[in-house]
C-alpha cells in the first residue's frame, strides 16, 4: 500500500505535470499529421462490447450429503447436471464455438509494470488484446495502457473451463444460508472470479465482461452474441461457488450490510492520500481519486431527484453499470459524419435503453413521499451519478461532445481537456517505446480520462480483414447494462447499425442543431421514452413525433445492418425485442417504477417496495429471456 501512495503522490507533483502536458503535446503533433497523412485509414468496419455487472448475495445450494449417505441415483443426477446449474442462461442460444479469451477492449501493453501497480484490479481498457478502451465503468479511464493490468490475465489462457472447474469445492465450508435469509444485498467480489472471463472493476463488487474486436458482418454479430453469453456465463458459475449472483442491471439499490452510504464513504488517509476501502487500489484509480477530491475541496456533492448528499470519494460513480458499443470507422475523412449522426442518436437510444431510476433504498429521507419520488426521479441516474463524480474541474469532463469538423479534431480534443491524474510510462515500464502504442502512451493515458458520452479511441489492436493497430472508433457510453443478453446485443445492434445506416444514405440528422441533441438526451435520462426528443427526418424536416422518430431509428439501423451483409432473420432477431419495447411503451427504468409504485399502493414502505422490486428483477432476469417478456 505504501508503494502505491508513493506513486499517487509522485503522479500529483507539480513537476509531473509540466513533463507529462509537454509529452502529450509532442505525441499529439505526430497524432494529428499521421491522421491528415491518411496512416489510419483501414480496410472494414469493425465492432467491440463492453458489459459492466455487479455482484450481490445468493442463496447457496444446500449442503452436499456425505458420499456414503448419498443414494446412486441422486449422485448420477449431480453429475448429470454439470457444474454451476443453468441460472442465467437463457439469453440468446450460443453458437457452436465462443469467441476465445475475455479479451478487454484495448491493445496490449506488452510489458508488464512493476509490482507497484501490480494489483491494479480495473478491467483491461489498454492493455489487453481487445478493441476498445475496456474502461471501469465508471471511470473508463484506460485500465492497462497506462497502468498496471489484471493480475489474472486470463486473455491469455488457451481454456478457461478449468478455472471454473478448479473452484468446485471452493466454499464447501462456507454455513449454508436459508433462503428465507436472503436479501439480494449488495457484495464483493472474491478475486477468484476474476480468474476467468470477468475483469476487475472500480468497485470491489463490480466485474466487466468484454468481447474481443470483430468485423462488423455477419459473422462479426454472431461471434459477439456467443463471446458475451458465453463469458457471462462462466463468470456467474465462478460467482455462484462464492455465494455470489452477478447482475445484469444498471443500478444496485439493495445496500449491503453496513448500508450504502457507509459502504461508498469508507476511507482512510496516508501521508494525505485518500484510499476507498471498497476501490480497487489501483494506483489510478486512487489518483483520479485524490485529484477529484481536490478540485472538489474534499467532498463530492451528489443531488437527484429525492436525494441531496457529499462523498470522500468518487466511488459513488459505482453504483451504476453500463454497456459500451464500438464502432471503429475504416475512413477516417468520413469519421466527423459518422460521429456527428451519432451525437444526434443519443436521446432516442437512451430513451429505448433507461433502467436506472432508483438509487440504494437507504438513500432516500425516511419521510420522503414514495409516490412523490416515483413521479420525479430520473429514469436513467446513472447519468447523473457518473458527471457527478468527476466534473469536479473548472471545465466538466463529462458531458456530450461537441460536433467535429475534422478527424484531427479527436486529438484537439484530448489535449484540450482538463488533466486528472497523470503519469509518467518510465515509472512503470522502461523498455524502448518500439510498438505505436508505447510512442503515444502519455497522450493515451490522458485519453483516457477524456470522458464524454460519445467519444472516439485512437489506435487499438489489428482486426484481421478490418484494421490495423492504427484506427479511429467511436465509442458509445450513455446505454445502461440491460436485463438480459439478447437486450444487451439487440442495443448493440441497433446502435452500430444506426449509427452505419444514417451515414449510408446521408441522412441529413446532423442538420438538427447540437444544443436540441443535448437537451434531448438530457430529457431521456430524465423521462425515458416519454421524454420530449427532436430528430431531422430523412426528408429534412423537423419533428418531435415518436413515432416518426422511432420508425427512422429501426428503419436506419436496419439499413446500417443491412449494409454489413447481415441476414435479415438475424435482424430481426437483434432488433426485435428492442422494436417492441416501443410499441410496448415500456423500458426496464418504467417497469421499476411501476412496481415500486405497486408496492406503495400495496401499504409497502418505500425500502419495502424498492427491494420487491429490485428482487423481482433478480427473478425474470433467471425466468426470461428478453425484458419484453416481461410486460
Amino acid at each position: 500500500m505504501d508503494d502505491i501512495v508513493d506513486l499517487v503522490r509522485r503522479s500529483l507533483a507539480e513537476e509531473t505535470y509540466g513533463e507529462f502536458t509537454d509529452r502529450v503535446d509532442a505525441q499529439a503533433d505526430q497524432l494529428r499529421q499521421a491522421i491528415a497523412a491518411g496512416e489510419f485509414d483501414n480496410e472494414a468496419f469493425s465492432i467491440g462490447l463492453e458489459v459492466e455487472l455487479y455482484a450481490i448475495n445468493s442463496v447457496p445450494e444446500p449442503p452436499e450429503p456425505d458420499e456414503d449417505d448419498a443414494e446412486p441415483d441422486e449422485a448420477d443426477d449431480d453429475l448429470a447436471d454439470g457444474e454451476g446449474g443453468d441460472a442465467w442462461d437463457g439469453s440468446l442460444e450460443p453458437q457452436a464455438e465462443a469467441n476465445g479469451g475475455g479479451a478487454s477492449l484495448e491493445p496490449e501493453n506488452e510489458t508488464p509494470p512493476p509490482d507497484t501497480a501490480a494489483d491494479d484490479g480495473a478491467d483491461p481498457e489498454d492493455g489487453d488484446d481487445g478493441f476498445g478502451p475496456g474502461e471501469g465503468p465508471s471511470l473508463d479511464v484506460d485500465p492497462d495502457s497506462p497502468l498496471a493490468p489484471d493480475e489474472s490475465d486470463a486473455a491469455d489462457e488457451p481454456d478457461t473451463e478449468p478455472a471454473v472447474e478448479a473452484e468446485a469445492d471452493a466454499g464447501s465450508d462456507d454455513p449454508y444460508m436459508d433462503p428465507d435469509d436472503w436479501e439480494g444485498r449488495l457484495t464483493r467480489l472474491p478475486d477468484v472470479v476474476f480468474e476467468g472471463e470477468a475483469n476487475k472493476e472500480l468497485g470491489l463488487h463490480n466485474a466487466e465482461i468484454n468481447t474481443e474486436p470483430n468485423t462488423f458482418d455477419g459473422t462479426g454479430m454472431e461471434v459477439q452474441t456467443t463471446a458475451v453469453e458465453m463469458h457471462t456465463k462462466q463468470a456467474r458459475q465462478q460467482a455462484q461457488k462464492h455465494n455470489c449472483e452477478l447482475i445484469s442491471d444498471a443500478m444496485w439499490t439493495i445496500p449491503p450490510a453496513e448500508g450504502g452510504e457507509a459502504y461508498l464513504s469508507a476511507h482512510e488517509e496516508r501521508d494525505g492520500v485518500v484510499l476507498a476501502d471498497n476501490m480497487r487500489q489501483a494506483p489510478r484509480y486512487v489518483a483520479l481519486d485524490n485529484e477529484a477530491l481536490a478540485h472538489a475541496g474534499g467532498e463530492i456533492d451528489f443531488s437527484v431527484p429525492g436525494y441531496e448528499g457529499s462523498f470522500p470519494t468518487i466511488l459513488f460513480e459505482s453504483l451504476a453499470t453500463s454497456i459500451q458499443p464500438h464502432l471503429q470507422i475504416p475512413d477516417t475523412d468520413r469519421f466527423p459524419t459518422y460521429y456527428n449522426a451519432a451525437i444526434r442518436t443519443l436521446g432516442p437510444l437512451l430513451a429505448l435503453s433507461t433502467n436506472a431510476p432508483f438509487l440504494p433504498a437507504d438513500f432516500y429521507p425516511d419521510d420522503i413521499d414514495g409516490a412523490w419520488l416515483c413521479a420525479n426521479t430520473d429514469h436513467e441516474l446513472r447519468i447523473s451519478a457518473f458527471e457527478q463524480s468527476v466534473n469536479t474541474s473548472a471545465n466538466p469532463k463529462v458531458k456530450v461532445p461537441r460536433d467535429l469538423d475534422t478527424a484531427e479534431d479527436v486529438v484537439d480534443r484530448v489535449v484540450a481537456d482538463d488533466l486528472f491524474g497523470p503519469f509518467l510510462r518510465e515509472w512503470l515500464d522502461e523498455s524502448e517505446r518500439e510498438a505505436f502504442q508505447d510512442r503515444i502512451w502519455e497522450f493515451d493515458h490522458k485519453r483516457g480520462t477524456y470522458w464524454r458520452w460519445l467519444r472516439c479511441v485512437i489506435g487499438g489492436t489489428p482486426v484481421a480483414g478490418a484494421s490495423d493497430e492504427r484506427s479511429l472508433r467511436i465509442e458509445y457510453r450513455p446505454l445502461p447494462t440491460q436485463p438480459h443478453v439478447a437486450d444487451m446485443i439487440g442495443l448493440q445492434a441497433l446502435t452500430v447499425g444506426l449509427i452505419r445506416g444514417l451515414a449510408v444514405v446521408d441522412h441529413p440528422v446532423t442538420e438538427l442543431p447540437w444544443a436540441d441533441a443535448e437537451r434531448s438526451f438530457y430529457a431521456a435520462a430524465a423521462d425515458g421514452l416519454d421524454a420530449d426528443l427532436s430528430w431531422v427526418t430523412v426528408h429534412g424536416e423537423r419533428t418531435t413525433d415518436h413515432e416518426v422518430i422511432f420508425d427512422e431509428v429501426f428503419r436506419y439501423a436496419r439499413q446500417g445492418l443491412d449494409a454489413q451483409e447481415i441476414p435479415q432473420a438475424r435482424i430481426d432477431e437483434y432488433l426485435d425485442p428492442i422494436e417492441a419495447r416501443y410499441g410496448a411503451g415500456e423500458t426496464p427504468s418504467s417497469w421499476k417504477i411501476d412496481r415500486v409504485r405497486s408496492g406503495l399502493a400495496d401499504g409497502l414502505a418505500l425500502d419495502e417496495a424498492i427491494a420487491e422490486m429490485q428482487r423481482a428483477y433478480f427473478e425474470r432476469c433467471r425466468d426470461y429471456d428478453t425484458f419484453v417478456e416481461w410486460v
